[in-house]
């Protein structure tokens, strides 16, 4: 992927989840000294279900990991839209043909967390892993940069690249105060798992709920389902509600579901003892530029796209395999990495943010019944006259569209 012996940086990498590790992967590939700091004391391999689609799984064959990707896949063959008593009124599969693009589940549905480990298990060897600590600040110098952890040591390094996440920090301290990164949607997400029990399906159960309300259900394993809320709403306190203690979380989700039906009264239920809850707005990260000085960005901190992107764990993946590999071919020459980076991804990262649209996502979410067995009528008439799958067969681009990922030596 590059010329090992041109010049050996030292790159700070902060956060280690998806991207942090992918970059780690091919850094280390060129030679380079790499640390990566994730604060969770332990690797984070948790998370619910993601999935890869058109150029995140070009890149994963490209890291020689396919075949391990395969190996811990969930099985989810589709998707239901289901009525109050949880029967199918319509169902759409996944793509099994290799051409064409994905429907609504992947051909490629892998739990997060089996992702990390597959990450980290092909880079702990190469890499310097240091948990339980985060990179709280920097300071740049025209020959270094300056790390500091939230232990209270600091260390120096060449390149610091943050991988922080949707929330990034290293984000914040790299734009103007007061600079809003994100775009938002007008819709919330929150996720947990609870037991499974029989009657559910390795198939995606999705219920309409008026009010612009939807829940997701869908098993990973034999013992566990995963849960989603979804809905539509505006006001400052459902934006605020994400930044509260896990308990007001629940207890906010509990209350605006409380009315929804099916199988709410199960899930809620299941809150309190579910191994992890996680609450998100939907909004996408934009921002003018992926770097300043000694500092870039990656992954989610750089170009969030979304959950309803479909190409969120796809998108860091990319990114990573193109930051490395542009530093890879100017180790000495950071600037013109970096901006060729950017000049490379930018297409790409607008594409996919772009497959995001607030007008289509609401019609997903009806506000009242007549919408709702509008919806489903509609998308039963099409499964049994099979246009989904025949759009699918037939589409020449996946989300990514024609965007190809770059050649890089020996990757």
């Amino acid at each position: 992927m590059a010329n090992k012996i041109a010049k050996r940086l030292r790159i700070l990498v902060a956060g280690g989840g998806v991207a942090g590790p992918a970059l780690a992967f091919w850094l280390t590939r060129g030679g380079h000294a790499v640390t990566v700091a994730e604060r969770f004391p332990a690797l984070r391999a948790s998370g619910a279900q993601v999935d890869l689609r058109g150029q995140g799984i070009d890149a994963v064959t490209r890291m020689g990991l396919l075949e391990k990707v395969r190996s811990r896949l969930v099985d989810e063959p589709g998707v239901a839209f289901v009525d109050s008593r949880g029967k199918p009124k319509a169902t759409i599969m996944a793509n099994t043909s290799g051409k064409g693009r994905q429907t609504l589940t992947s051909e490629y549905e892998i739990m997060r967390g089996d992702l990390v480990r597959i990450l980290h298990e092909a880079t702990k060897d190469d890499t310097e892993y240091v948990f339980g600590k985060s990179v709280d600040g920097f300071d740049q110098h025209s020959d270094k940069v300056t790390g500091h952890f939230s232990d209270g040591t600091s260390g120096e390094y060449d390149l610091l690249i943050g991988a922080d996440g949707q929330g990034s920090r290293t984000r914040r301290a790299l734009l103007p105060g007061g600079f809003d990164p994100y775009w938002r949607v007008g819709i919330h997400m929150a996720y947990w798992f609870v037991p499974r029990i029989a009657s559910d399906t390795n198939i995606r159960d999705t219920y309409m709920v008026p009010g612009g309300r939807q829940i997701m259900r869908r098993s990973h394993n034999a013992t566990e389902t995963q849960v989603y809320f979804v809905m539509r709403e505006d006001s400052a306190e459902a934006s605020a509600i994400h930044r509260a203690p896990i308990e007001q979380q629940q207890k906010f989700w509990a209350e605006r579901f409380g009315d929804a039906g099916w199988q709410t009264e199960r899930f809620v239920e299941g809150m309190e003892d579910s191994p992890f809850f996680y609450s998100q707005e939907i909004a996408q990260v934009r921002i003018d530029s992926w770097s300043k000085g000694r500092v870039a960005l990656a992954g989610d901190a750089a170009h969030c796209a979304s959950p309803y992107s479909g190409m969120g764990i796809s998108g860091g993946l990319v990114g990573a395999y193109v930051l490395a590999g542009e530093i890879n071919r100017s180790p000495g020459d950071l600037p013109t990495a970096l901006a060729n980076y950017e000049h490379v991804l930018r297409p790409f990262a607008d594409k996919i943010q772009g497959e995001v649209n607030p007008r289509i996502l609401r019609v997903g979410m009806p506000l009242n019944k007549h919408a709702i067995t509008a919806f489903q009528n509609a998308t039963a008439l099409a499964c049994f006259l099979h246009i989904p799958d025949l759009v699918a067969r037939m589409s020449k681009e996946d989300r990514g569209g024609d965007w190809q990922l770059p050649a890089y030596t020996d990757a």
